[in-house]
């Protein structure tokens, strides 16, 4: 399989952690490269940001217009998706290959958090809950869990009750506030452990959540899970 192109960023020498970047429908492995240097982390903390440009496909809600995206969505609403879980299926794949070329690298599993804005938080969620090692989290921006019974069948126990940073704006209109919180008390519900945030925001991410992200990523990797 080929790898999918990516931007990368690292914020030392022999990066000793990586985080794997899904951007949103429509945009590209830039839309969050700007980001890195804003989260504050340590200056002894060598982590390296990986930002993959999704795939071009074509979107049934967007008029069957070809750009990237994870997978294809099929109809939508503010409570609900219908989306290709084939679609889904296979840029978790091309994921899995990022995530195995960092452990090529010299970055254990357990080193590796798996985030995401919109979509690709929907990715995020349906890789990283998924993956049969250990990671060291998931972070889900403005997402939603694309399917929940899609997700029983596929989660595995190794990523049982990983650490789950979620962020959500309060007047989201794109991805409504109530998808995050429905994803969140599923979540919940099944004993994953998470970290729920929301802002006075649309479909974005803002400085405090920005500040908060980077408190987490440090957490992370500064007191890496072992299990």
């Amino acid at each position: 399989m080929d790898l999918l192109p990516a931007v990368e960023v690292e914020t030392g020498a022999m990066p000793t952690h990586s985080v794997i970047c899904l951007h949103g429908l429509g945009a590209n492995g830039h839309d969050f490269e700007p980001v890195v240097p804003e989260l504050g982390l340590p200056p002894d903390l060598a982590v390296r940001f990986v930002f993959p440009h999704a795939p071009q496909i074509a979107v049934t809600i967007n008029a069957g217009y070809v750009m990237p995206a994870w997978y294809d969505i099929l109809s939508l609403d503010k409570v609900s998706r219908q989306v290709d879980l084939a679609g889904i299926e296979q840029s978790r794949e091309q994921i899995h290959a990022l995530i195995e070329r960092e452990k090529s690298r010299g970055i254990p599993a357990n080193h590796i958090v798996i985030a995401g804005f919109s979509q690709g938080g929907a990715m995020a969620y349906s890789v990283g809950l998924t993956y049969p090692e250990r990671l060291a989290g998931i972070m889900a921006l403005s997402a939603y869990i694309p399917s929940v019974d899609w997700l029983v069948e596929q989660r595995h126990l190794a990523n049982y009750q990983i650490p789950i940073f979620v962020a959500h704006g309060l007047q989201d209109d794109v991805v409504g506030l109530s998808l995050g919180q429905q994803s969140v008390e599923w979540l919940t519900e099944h004993q994953y452990t998470v970290e729920w945030h929301t802002y006075p925001m649309a479909h974005q991410v803002c400085w405090p959540e920005i500040q908060q992200i980077g408190r987490w990523l440090t957490q992370r990797f500064q007191s890496p899970d072992k299990k």
